[in-house]
């Protein structure tokens, strides 16, 4: 009995290491790694709620080490991720350390100033993304990037998995439909990391001027591009659990159409509705909350579909599900006045919409963008920091 328990608890404590082995370790948690970049140096960070080390939020991490932190940087949503989607956040200070915060959704350029970047020597970029190129943060990284490159200031981005990051799905961005929803010629769902992109970013030449930002980038420890790694914090207001993350390359399209996705609910980007639609036994009532002050058909009683039942391995092998968006164009049946040009800014593309309108199903649009796909996995390959497979 005795060598029994032994055996069993040596076989326990042998699948516990393998289990502490594998797990993943984000760029912020390997501060010997970039303690050393910091030192002396004055710091500003790209950051938001999302950057946490522990139960520490990197800000509070680098002023307990005595670093100089003179600016905070914050994407949509705020820095406390409590803003509506593209929502005025007004620039203010962090009330917890009183370093200033400077938001880039201020209503002005969206770039920071020539005096806001001279206050810094160092860029830190600690955020969650989710992988999708209507998914706003790398654009804010970008441009960040780009002001940076302007006036000789270093970037440091501290890695963090893609939760979307085990595939690509989508056609590329036709560049005429650049927007503050889509910013570089890349798919739908690109599968790439933050570090990953801010690589490729450079070596395309993808900065105005063909400008080259000084990036170094601190990677994750453990980590695939199979790994499906689960947020421990819901990265924005209306993506609260995984079930939304992975939906949200499927049901963003309604942001175009008079469709409710869900927002004002507690199912964002789980459910599709309109008081209209006829023939489902699922309905919904968009309220006004915090993070969806303002939904699409606010207080309406919505007919539709429920999606959050679904597993995650139907949603996965799926990828960009366009079955979604075409039921509630046929059921509507409105013809000229379901999309509106917003759609073309989140698909990336013109013919989506045109075979939609022909008639054609998802499958058979799918197949036209099937070549982008392919193409971009060969063009980002010498950017991957972690194995593909």
């Amino acid at each position: 009995m005795k060598k029994i328990l032994l055996i069993l608890t040596l076989l326990y404590s042998t699948l516990f290491c393998q289990a502490q082995k594998k797990e993943v370790i984000v760029g912020a948690e390997q501060t010997n790694e970039y303690f050393p970049i910091l030192k002396n140096k004055r710091i500003a960070i790209f950051s938001n709620h999302t950057g946490m080390i522990g139960n520490k939020h990197l800000l509070d991490v680098l002023l307990e080490n005595k670093f100089n932190v003179v600016a905070i940087f914050s994407p949509e949503h705020g820095f406390r991720g409590n803003a509506d989607a593209g929502e005025h956040v007004s620039s203010t200070v962090d009330s917890k350390t009183g370093v200033p915060i400077l938001s880039l959704y201020d209503g002005k350029s969206k770039k920071p100033s020539e005096s806001s970047i001279r206050k810094f020597d160092i860029l830190i970029v600690d955020i969650q993304d989710v992988g999708l190129r209507f998914y706003t943060y790398y654009i804010s990284m970008v441009r960040l990037m780009d002001a940076c490159s302007e006036y000789n200031r270093k970037v440091l981005i501290l890695d963090r998995p893609n939760p979307n990051g085990h595939y690509v799905d989508g056609p590329i961005l036709d560049m005429k439909y650049k927007s503050g929803v889509g910013g570089l010629p890349i798919p739908i769902v690109h599968g790439m990391t933050l570090g990953e992109l801010a690589l490729m970013v450079n070596g395309e030449g993808w900065l105005p001027s063909s400008r080259t930002c000084d990036v170094t980038v601190i990677p994750c420890k453990n980590y695939t591009h199979q790994t499906m790694y689960r947020l421990p914090i819901p990265p924005s207001p209306n993506l609260p659990n995984m079930k939304a993350i992975y939906l949200y390359p499927s049901t963003c399209f309604f942001e175009a159409t008079p469709v409710s996705l869900g927002r004002g609910t507690s199912l964002p980007f789980q459910v599709y509705g309109h008081p209209n639609m006829t023939g489902y036994n699922y309905s919904f009532t968009p309220r006004s909350v915090p993070g969806a002050k303002n939904p699409p058909q606010l207080n309406k009683l919505c007919h539709g579909v429920n999606l959050s039942n679904l597993s995650d391995e139907d949603i996965w092998k799926k990828g960009v599900n366009l079955t979604y968006i075409i039921d509630a164009y046929r059921n509507l049946n409105m013809g000229d006045h379901f999309f509106r040009p917003f759609f073309e800014l989140l698909i990336g593309t013109d013919y989506v919409r045109k075979m939609i309108e022909e008639g054609k199903n998802a499958d058979e649009i799918k197949a036209r963008w099937k070549e982008d796909v392919e193409k971009f996995k060969v063009q980002r390959k010498p950017y991957l920091l972690y194995p593909d497979n």
